[in-house]
């Protein structure tokens, strides 16, 4: 490799990209994705992760897999160099941890050779997250205490093999092999070939960490049948020895309610987004369908002279999160904070809602029990005397007349201004379709009236009607709305937020178990 000296070269982390599962990279891992010039990541680091990554960063996917667009491990050399001669930040995103079976001291010792500066970050590695989120426990002072880690896949070319095969067959611990999959049988055929029992406990952990994880065992003679009769791939995990019995009463991450659910969010983007990373918390299986796209309406004359009378105001009312979002955004624009409300009272819909005011240092003074604009007008009356006091209601061109009019009926002076809208966003409706029709998708949730018209526009109702989906209401104004467009709806949540929708489907899953 023929590599110039530049007068200021950059800087390479190699970087463990965790298990599978997004949120189990380290804290260091996810800042120095915030600030890198650029992000070389391979096929089992999750693109998830690349959320972290700056808008202007340069982001280069290097598979290594057989087939188009694959890279070679020279390729990648040269690539961290080039970037890095080029003076750019360069992380290297690789699965689990870099230098686990991840060729992270090959690329290490590039750099060391092209004077290049590096840092190792570790990462989870695929068989600590497998172990953990299976209760396949690795050791145990009852069984064993000790663990191998073997490559199930040595170097191309390599003419003998560095694994000890008789060593191996008589190793009393727990074997855990990487990359094992495609020589599964060669592998069970070494280790009984050596002297290992044939009855000798084996578990394959696939798709660890993520919400399709799937576990397969049997003795380490059957395993390679029982396995293609399940049609388990990789990425997997092979344990093989006493700890691969499990305990069936750790394995939590399998047991929580929405484990492997399908999930639809039709939220904006940024809604979506959030929504998705509270399914993956409890174990669900997202898929984002942007049905909306959120416009503030900060530019319009009625919100520009609302916003230069704040101070005249008792009461500034907030009906939802992206209200809240949009207003801070437009005034920290103008350079100014939460001052601006001076000695008005806020209130808030809901718990989501006061809980982004909070994130601007706002505690709401008023919160209905119940999130609705119409247990928002009734028990705001209850709490406070309105009479000839003015109210500003900053909230969606969308919303209903029904919250204005209470206030109204109440004798306060109100100001209904639009601080935004929300509009269509086309989404390919087909691979939904086809996954509703095959019966791959287990909920359709709805947070907001909008997104049921946006949604619906592009997927028939009949299609949902009649096939095994079911559909999940954030409250009664959206399934009103649902029931409009001739939609049944399996249930509503009680508590009317993205969580106490969650909470629903988890329930009504628990109910039918």
């Amino acid at each position: 490799m023929n590599i110039r000296e530049p007068k200021n070269k950059g800087m390479v982390y190699l970087v463990g990209a965790g298990p599978g599962r997004a949120d189990l990279i380290t804290v260091r891992g996810a800042d120095l994705l915030k600030t890198a010039d650029c992000i070389i990541y391979d096929k089992l680091a999750n693109p998830a992760l690349l959320s972290y990554a700056r808008p202007d960063a340069d982001i280069i996917h290097v598979p290594k897999r057989i087939g188009t667009g694959s890279c070679t491990q020279d390729e990648i050399n040269r690539l961290l160099v080039e970037k890095a001669n080029e003076g750019k930040t360069v992380v290297r995103l690789k699965g689990g941890d870099p230098c686990i079976f991840g060729r992270g001291s090959e690329e290490a010792r590039v750099l060391v050779k092209a004077g290049i500066d590096f840092e190792i970050v570790p990462g989870v590695t695929a068989a600590i997250a497998a172990a953990e989120y299976s209760g396949v426990m690795l050791t145990d002072r009852e069984y064993s205490s000790q663990v191998a880690f073997i490559t199930g896949h040595e170097a191309d070319g390599k003419k003998e093999s560095s694994i000890d095969w008789n060593v191996l067959a008589k190793f009393p611990g727990s074997i855990v092999f990487y990359m094992g999959m495609g020589g599964l049988q060669f592998i069970t055929g070494q280790l009984i070939k050596n002297g290992m029992n044939k009855e000798t406990p084996t578990a394959v952990i696939a798709n660890a960490t993520f919400p399709n994880q799937r576990i397969t065992k049997s003795t380490v003679e059957g395993i390679d049948d029982k396995c293609k009769q399940e049609n388990i791939g990789p990425p997997a995990i092979v344990v093989i020895g006493d700890a691969a019995v499990g305990d069936t009463s750790l394995n939590w991450f399998m047991k929580k309610p929405l484990f492997g659910k399908t999930i639809v969010a039709t939220r904006d983007h940024r809604g979506n987004a959030e929504f998705a990373a509270k399914i993956i918390n409890r174990a669900g299986n997202p898929i984002e369908f942007p049905t909306i796209k959120i416009e503030p309406l900060t530019n319009t004359t009625e919100f520009l002279q609302a916003l230069s009378k704040i101070t005249e105001y008792d009461w500034i009312v907030f009906t939802s999160a992206n209200g809240v979002r949009i207003f801070f955004d437009y005034i920290r624009d103008l350079s100014k904070d939460a001052r601006v409300f001076a000695s008005a009272k806020i209130a808030a819909i809901g718990a989501r809602t006061a809980a982004k005011l909070a994130e601007f240092a706002i505690m709401a003074d008023f919160v209905p029990d119940v999130f609705t604009g119409k247990e928002l007008g009734n028990q705001l009356i209850g709490f406070t005397n309105l009479k000839g006091k003015k109210v500003l209601l900053l909230r969606s061109q969308l919303a209903s007349g029904e919250l204005i009019d209470l206030l109204q009926q109440a004798g306060a002076d109100v100001d209904n201004v639009s601080i935004y809208t929300a509009v269509t966003a086309k989404t390919d409706p087909a691979p939904l379709a086809k996954q509703i029709t095959d019966g791959a998708i287990d909920w359709l949730t709805f947070a907001s009236p909008s997104s049921v018209t946006a949604f619906f526009e592009q997927i028939r109702p009949d299609l949902v009607n009649s096939g095994n989906v079911r559909v999940a209401s954030i409250g009664p104004i959206t399934s009103e709305q649902l029931k409009k467009v001739g939609v049944k709806i399996d249930l509503q949540a009680a508590e009317h937020t993205i969580d106490g929708l969650l909470d629903a489907i988890e329930q009504n899953r628990i109910s039918k178990t």
